[in-house]
């Protein structure tokens, strides 16, 4: 196989990840709706890519952990990509701004945050990192995480693809500073969904992305 066709395959293989793929911006004029349920806060993130390079939308998280709900427009820009025959890299920058409540309603404030996300993969391999910090008003916070993940066999386009994965969290302030999660990552056509469970929280991760 000559290094043009080996790259042209390797464009077609990525791009049956990228239709389906975790990552906060979209092809240009697609919409994307982003679920997720860790145990510790659950999020809804809806957002619209006017360019393959940006994404602007609404997100908002209810933290169980801390006890309070963020509302408020996310803002996501892909500062770097990195392609090469078998691989692809990406850098991310996402930035919100809104508003936060306690549950109880006695603090109220402007808030917002930033954070960074890297993914790599191949159509084998595939490790990612993000790490955020929020300024809620009444109260800071911050979280990272780190994952690794492997799938058990190679589909065609149109197939069910599967990956195996390994979560690694750190946020500082909680309970439970340091926790592992294994999950089970699905993707067919436009729809991804992610299953897995923390030992150390006893509680259950349930993560839900379609674009369209």
């Amino acid at each position: 196989m000559t290094s043009r066709r080996f790259s042209l395959c390797a464009v077609a293989c990525f791009s049956i990840a990228a239709a389906a793929s975790a990552r906060p911006v979209s092809y240009p004029g697609g919409w994307t709706v982003m679920q997720r349920n860790t145990g510790d806060f659950s999020s809804l993130h809806l957002h619209y890519s006017p360019t393959f390079q940006d994404s602007v939308g609404a997100y908002v998280e209810q933290n169980w952990a801390d006890d309070y709900t963020f509302a408020g427009a996310q803002y996501n820009r892909l500062l770097r990509r990195w392609n090469a025959p078998g691989s692809q890299a990406n850098l991310y920058l996402n930035l919100g701004a809104g508003y936060a409540e306690s549950f109880d309603g006695s603090e109220q404030d402007l808030a917002g945050f930033a954070g960074l996300a890297a993914d790599w993969e191949t159509r084998r391999y595939f490790l990612s990192y993000q790490a955020r910090a929020y300024d809620l008003g009444f109260d800071q916070s911050a979280r990272q995480a780190a994952r690794a993940g492997i799938a058990p066999y190679i589909g065609d386009f149109g197939d069910l693809h599967t990956w195996l994965m390994v979560e690694v969290e750190n946020v500082p302030e909680a309970e439970t500073p340091v926790t592992v999660t294994p999950l089970v990552r699905f993707f067919y056509g436009v729809q991804l969904v992610e299953i897995g469970y923390t030992p150390e929280t006893e509680r259950f991760m349930a993560n839900w992305i379609v674009r369209f």
